[in-house]
């Protein structure tokens, strides 16, 4: 008995931890719904009287947020699948090919983790230019196409997978392409799932990057989208949160289908054995 009345405590004050946590996008998401009056009340009510839909109606006739959500998927998309192609086969050389210097190399890879993204933005902002790839999509993705904490991510996972399915590979004359695409990449997809999560919603989050070379309107993505509504409309914050709710609409979603793969690559290798 006491230690199921211990049970219904911890539920009810991690359940009471969660609704704080979350107020702020409860908060947001039910005051995309009201009118600007009820926003400008004071304090504002947590729920509105009705659905009121004409926010979202008038968030995409003001700014092309539609067309922002379109190029941030492409951009996110982008680099998600690079990073993960990318980081997978750097992580099978890394764990299973053998050549000279590799665990320094590996190191130093590893070591620009440590490099601040701000002191490589001058540099690509340069090149990007050089290169006439201002507005435009290649110069978006491809400074972002490698990371390396994509690489050490799925080189822990593939050091864990079992040695005996390599070695029975290698008795049937499985190269290293075959057992890449045959044996390591489908026993890796929690790994993977997990990477392509973090990478997706880290670059949908992008602010900087893409304000630094984008000049179009049409080649804008959500977080600038949101910021120029919120210039062209300062008083009108259920129009502002109204396009914030469009705007995380997609990571909902993403969230909700990889959540489970996303648990499983974040727990894989906790317990050995």
């Amino acid at each position: 008995m006491l230690r199921r009345l211990n049970y219904t405590l911890l539920y009810v004050v991690l359940a009471a931890l969660a609704l704080f946590v979350l107020y702020p996008l409860i908060f947001t998401v039910f005051s995309s719904f009201m009118t600007e009056k009820e926003v400008a009340n004071f304090p504002p009510p947590l729920f509105p009287h009705q659905l009121y839909l004409g926010n979202f109606k008038k968030a995409i006739e003001t700014m092309p947020v539609i067309r922002f959500i379109v190029n941030s998927f492409i951009v996110s998309g982008g680099i998600t699948v690079c990073q993960v192609i990318t980081s997978s086969m750097a992580a099978y050389a890394f764990s299973f090919l053998q050549f000279r210097g590799k665990i320094p190399l590996f190191l130093l890879y590893l070591s620009t983790m440590m490099i601040p993204w701000e002191v490589t933005v001058i540099p690509n902002y340069l090149t990007i230019r050089s290169w006439g790839w201002m507005d435009s999509y290649p110069g978006l993705i491809v400074p972002f196409m490698a990371g390396a904490f994509g690489v050490f991510l799925l080189r822990q996972f593939f050091l864990q997978l079992p040695h005996e399915l390599f070695d029975a590979g290698k008795i049937d004359g499985c190269g290293h392409m075959r057992s890449f695409f045959s044996i390591v990449l489908p026993l890796s997809r929690p790994a993977i799932a997990t990477l392509s999560v973090y990478v997706f919603l880290n670059h949908w989050n992008s602010y900087l990057w893409p304000l630094l070379i984008t000049n179009k309107p049409t080649m804008r993505t959500v977080q600038i989208g949101v910021a120029m509504l919120q210039h062209e409309e300062v008083n009108s914050w259920n129009l502002v949160l109204a396009g914030v709710t469009l705007v995380l609409l997609p990571s909902f979603v993403l969230l909700a289908l990889g959540v489970k793969q996303l648990i499983r690559g974040i727990t894989a290798g906790a317990v050995k054995g």
